[in-house]
């Protein structure tokens, strides 16, 4: 591998996203060593770690808007993005800017050794750490008041859980997906989940499943961390009002908190009440005199909750049009409870497209036996890991019942659905991120084009 003279930010991020054609997992002792000799950038900072299957982002968005409700500066580093790979980098609301992003990339790009990787030898991190390395980097030059992480894959071995020391640990719903990394049963995935405890650092978990639960609750003993449990007990649906949820909390501190969520999506109040009970476990466990002190009330946790927004998690990218990433079989059970729960009287259409190392033979399934769709269009993405065409007529094929429209891309799908919607049709997509980025990308090319997204 030969060093590039690199200068721009659109040869960085050409870069990055090569990485995945030359460069293999790494150990975690590896990308240990690569950020102490990035300086230990993460030591600076006062981090807030996400693990879990579904649900991860948008813990990650209730804790920001809370927090930034509460006076604090927070800085983000979720994946995936949806069309900007700068939207993983998120400072006080704001992505960082192109000059920040290719000042962290070339301070990464300069700390490999190249004599080694020109010899065929040598440490590359993969995308996903090369990504994680620039956060560090970033977060520590801003100095934030709380750094929060999401994980990209698993969590014991995942580049974010090379961090040095953490305030707290959330884990967010566990179910199977990645199977052939994380392992083929619920208690093996919760055990890579739940390697992001660290030692007396306390655990906020979804307490969903005994078997995940269990796993959770082992760790957490074994390191002398308190694990602090959120399941149905802890929130209260009220009602779907102007397409907000209304809903209580049920705080350590306040009692029932009446909150209401900007979203139709019910699984968002788990989200919410994991996001909620790890702030008041953070505020209530603080003792470090350099840091500014979390005060939280319920004003301040009302106001962070209304104000939070999180993009493709039941997002109506168009007046009565639903984008969801739901991308497995757990997040479409979550997405069709919502949908079911919507109160809608008209008929439903939904645009599917998934990929192909996704149980999508279960994913169809929930859709038709659901009953919510009187329509069901399928549209293919433009990634190396889409679903072959051939593949998704096959299943259909077990379903006679069911007539779909195919579309060879996602623009093609969008056209045609929003020129033919019919009066009192709700058009939801789901199925996949990639879906979702796709949609948003082919959105904003026809806004640019036509100067509205009405114009289809």
């Amino acid at each position: 591998m030969i060093k590039r003279q690199i200068a721009t930010y659109d040869q960085a991020v050409e870069y990055i996203m090569d990485i995945p054609r030359f460069t293999a997992k790494n150990t975690m002792e590896d990308t240990r060593a690569f950020l102490h000799r990035l300086g230990d950038p993460d030591r600076a900072l006062r981090i807030l770690h996400v693990a879990g299957t579904n649900g991860k982002g948008s813990v990650c968005a209730y804790m920001r808007s809370v927090l930034e409700a509460a006076g604090q500066r927070v800085a983000v580093f979720t994946s995936p993005h949806l069309v900007d790979v700068r939207e993983r980098f998120v400072i006080e609301g704001e992505m960082i800017g192109e000059d920040s992003f290719l000042e962290a990339f070339l301070q990464v790009y300069d700390c490999l050794d190249w004599n080694a990787l020109a010899a065929g030898e040598g440490y590359h991190p993969t995308f996903f750490e090369y990504l994680f390395f620039m956060a560090m980097l970033v977060f520590a030059r801003k100095n934030p008041d709380y750094c929060i992480l999401e994980t990209g894959l698993g969590g014991r071995l995942d580049a974010t859980n090379a961090v040095a020391r953490k305030e707290i640990a959330v884990i967010t719903h566990i179910a199977l997906d990645h199977v052939e990394y994380l392992g083929h049963t619920l208690g093996a995935i919760a055990g890579e989940k739940a390697g992001i405890i660290q030692e007396k650092v306390p655990v906020i978990y979804a307490d969903s499943c005994p078997e995940t639960g269990d796993v959770i609750r082992e760790r957490a003993h074994s390191l002398s961390a308190e694990a602090y449990p959120v399941s149905e007990i802890d929130y209260r649906f009220s009602k779907i009002s102007n397409k907000n949820i209304d809903f209580s909390y049920i705080s350590r501190y306040y009692g029932s908190v009446s909150l209401s969520i900007p979203t139709i999506a019910r699984y968002q109040m788990e989200n919410c009440s994991l996001a909620l009970r790890a702030l008041e476990v953070l505020a209530g466990g603080q003792q470090a005199a350099d840091w500014p002190s979390l005060r939280l009330s319920q004003e301040i946790l009302k106001r962070g909750v209304s104000a939070c927004f999180w993009p493709g998690r039941m997002e109506e990218v168009l007046p009565e049009v639903y984008l969801d990433g739901a991308h497995n079989e757990d997040g479409m059970r979550a997405f069709l409870e919502s949908v079911a729960a919507d109160g809608y009287s008209g008929d439903r259409h939904l645009l599917f497209a998934v990929v192909a190392d996704k149980d999508y033979p279960a994913m169809l399934r929930r859709i038709v036996d659901s009953g919510l769709f009187h329509r069901l269009s399928i549209t293919y993405l433009e990634n190396k890991r889409a679903t072959a065409p051939a593949e998704i007529e096959r299943e259909l094929a077990a379903y006679p019942q069911v007539r779909a429209a195919q579309y060879r891309c996602v623009p093609e799908a969008l056209e045609a659905i929003l020129t033919d919607r019919p009066p009192h049709e709700r058009i939801y997509i789901a199925g996949s991120l990639y879906l979702a980025g796709e949609v948003k990308a082919a959105l904003h090319c026809r806004k640019e084009e036509r100067g509205s997204y009405d114009q289809f």
